[in-house]
């Protein structure tokens, strides 16, 4: 596990939506830990609970959706007891979040410029008042833009998201979520619909300025390979669960959950081109669907008697944990 006290822990998270056939549980006692000055990774496919996890830890949960058990600390500090403004002022400057397309989540009739001092002003208490905050609060989103590398930063301010390119939106959107030096950073999918030339830079530039603000972070993706590449610890999740999570390396080089095992055989190798790529049979199912036991059974190629009991994640030793019966420490 992480350090004794980590910057973020989760423990049971159960985040679930009414509808009009029952309660959808999206998120079903998740555990989590995030170190300062770590990178977590949490992978697994769409629809396995990534988003809504984190999502929970910021009380971005859409009503009629709610958290109906658990407990959310960061820093020794219960999130769940926090009032509504409590919540929105620590949002983006203790803890920030970049979403999946920045091209959506970036306001498309104001500037980058008016992006950038709106949340300098909500959160950073240092700037001065009147016109003095101003032109400090500019002078600082000057800097961000230039930090996150985005050239001829005084011009670039005045233009608005539309004006930019994929990859600079995407820096832009991280300029606005480290505006305030948070001590904690969830990144949504940050590589979505980037070239690969682009993604290695976005993926640089977080993990910079990670090393610099000494920030723990969590890098939410459907892609291993950026994960082994980045992270030092992953969590797979399936179904709103975690079902296998440990040191980076050692879950690549022998995943012992049969779905971690699957994702790996449908990414091509480049050591052992010739490898038949093995996608997984089925797909994820319909979160409304109640699946007993082990979530994966109905798509697992090892099923066998006892997957359909109840299975809690359990340690397995060197760090790692996982959920399946066939598994033993």
């Amino acid at each position: 596990m992480t350090a004794a006290v980590p910057l973020l822990r989760i423990r049971g998270l159960r985040t679930v939506f009414p509808t009009r056939a029952g309660d959808v549980v999206a998120v079903d006692g998740v555990d989590l830990e995030v170190a300062a000055g770590e990178c977590l990774g949490v992978v697994g496919e769409s629809g396995s609970g990534k988003s809504v996890t984190f999502h929970s830890v910021l009380g971005l949960v859409k009503p009629p959706g709610r958290i109906a058990a658990g407990e959310i600390l960061f820093d020794g500090r219960d999130l769940r007891g926090l009032s509504p403004s409590t919540m929105r002022a620590l949002r983006g400057r203790d803890i920030a979040m970049t979403m999946q397309d920045a091209l959506t989540a970036l306001n498309p009739a104001f500037t980058i410029e008016t992006q950038i001092v709106e949340t300098l002003r909500a959160h950073d208490v240092t700037l001065p008042a009147g016109r003095a905050g101003s032109r400090a609060a500019r002078d600082k989103a000057i800097e961000m833009l230039a930090l996150v590398g985005i050239p001829d930063a005084p011009r670039r301010l005045s233009e608005y998201p539309h004006q930019f390119s994929g990859g600079m939106r995407q820096r832009a959107m991280i300029a606005i979520a480290l505006a305030c030096r948070p001590r904690l950073l969830i990144a949504d999918e940050p590589t979505t619909a980037l070239d690969v030339t682009i993604q290695a830079q976005v993926l640089d530039l977080l993990a910079s300025m990670r090393a610099q603000l000494g920030m723990g972070m969590a890098l939410i993706s459907h892609d291993l390979g950026v994960v082994a590449e980045r992270c030092a610890r992953v969590a797979v999740m399936y179904c709103g669960q975690v079902v296998e999570t440990g040191p980076t390396a050692a879950v690549i080089a022998a995943p012992r959950h049969p779905y971690t095992q699957g994702l790996l055989r449908s990414i091509p190798s480049l050591e052992d081109p010739d490898r038949a790529i093995e996608p997984i049979a089925g797909q994820v199912p319909d979160p409304a669907t109640k699946i007993e036991g082990c979530r994966f059974r109905p798509r697992c190629p090892m099923a066998r008697s006892g997957c359909e009991q109840p299975i809690e994640l359990r340690p397995i030793g060197d760090a790692r944990q996982v959920r399946c019966v066939r598994v033993s420490a």
